[in-house]
């Protein structure tokens, strides 16, 4: 008998809804929101580069994630659950 792998709550990949700034939507078939699996926003960035390609350029120089109105600038461990309002967009920058 073989066992499967123990997966924590905070680790396992749950269905997310991501809203995208207009500027991702191109990238992504002009859609406004896609869905992918993960539990954290390192995980998620990875399951939206496999699932649409063409974004890969504009997430690797840098997007910022909103959490429920919270930005999450730089953080690839925040943990992400279904009921999370999540909006990719333009990196904030301060000045």
């Amino acid at each position: 008998m073989t066992s499967e792998p123990e997966t924590s709550p905070d680790t396992a990949a749950r269905r997310l809804t991501i809203h995208l700034w207009s500027g991702l939507r191109r990238f992504a078939d002009g859609q406004q929101a896609v869905e992918v699996e993960a539990a954290t926003t390192g995980a998620m960035i990875s399951a939206l580069k496999a699932a649409y390609p063409a974004l890969g350029p504009a997430l690797d120089a840098g997007v910022s994630v909103a959490i429920d109105g919270r930005i999450i600038a730089a953080s690839l461990d925040e943990p992400l659950r279904p009921e999370h309002e999540i909006y990719l967009m333009q990196r904030l920058r301060g000045g």
